[in-house]
């Protein structure tokens, strides 16, 4: 996995900046989130370090990021190099994380849907849950384990599919292809598919005694641009 994403490191960059990462995805992450003013954040899964910075902009106090991939941890520190902003990026694979320091809020987007098995999914719960503070809160992004198969190509307008070759069960792989709209560029990744029920499970075993569930949001400026671009949008096309 390391090796593969080192490759992709700089069109998943790009896809960042798709529009429905944009007016969807990123403007119901921060929803959640709330005021995070002083708070200490660390952000498993970090990529390049895309919402890490934000993060910091939004007057997040001490804020780490951590990814597996070395490249994608060069391009977070490249970033931090040209506009200095006091974020600690270390390179190191969640599963075996454990306990780095005590934080306000534990984030993680599209993190959880690397597990392809209970067991997985509970080890990345325990090192979540290791890393909050008492009365801490854990905020994640993650696939939309309900989206219809039938749905699975209809995205393409909103510059990703998704595809199986086997029978959707726990564990069964999921691709994910992106189209980088401005160099018609793909690649592609799997995620693992995991349902409602385990995803709760994993999460109530380590300690967490509250796990809610938010259905996607279109910010007001998205439902213009969106609808403007496609036509009809779908909540439920989110990755």
């Amino acid at each position: 996995m390391t090796t593969y994403y080192d490759s992709i490191a700089q069109q998943y960059k790009k896809s960042k900046q798709l529009p429905f990462r944009l007016h969807i995805e990123a403007y119901t992450y921060f929803h959640l989130l709330g005021n995070i003013v002083g708070k200490s954040l660390l952000d498993l899964g970090c990529g390049e370090g895309f919402y890490t910075r934000q993060f910091k902009l939004l007057d997040a106090d001490q804020v780490i990021g951590v990814e597996i991939s070395e490249k994608m941890i060069e391009l977070a520190r490249l970033e931090e190099a040209r506009e200095h902003q006091n974020i600690e990026y270390i390179v190191g694979d969640v599963f075996e994380l454990g306990k780095i320091g005590s934080f306000d809020l534990v984030v993680a987007s599209y993190l959880l849907n690397y597990a392809q098995s209970r067991e997985q999914l509970l080890k990345i719960s325990q090192s979540i849950f290791a890393n909050l503070k008492p009365g801490g809160r854990f905020v994640t992004i993650n696939n939309n384990d309900s989206q219809p198969l039938e749905s699975y190509l209809s995205t393409e307008k909103y510059g990703f599919i998704k595809s199986i070759t086997s029978p959707l069960i726990e564990g069964t792989p999921i691709k994910y292809t992106f189209t980088i709209s401005d160099s018609k560029q793909q690649f592609s990744f799997d995620n693992y598919y995991l349902g409602t029920a385990t995803y709760e499970w994993a999460l109530r075993s380590v300690g967490f005694k509250e796990v809610r569930w938010q259905k996607p949001i279109v910010s007001p400026d998205g439902w213009q641009n969106l609808v403007k671009s496609f036509g009809r949008i779908s909540l439920t096309v989110c990755p």
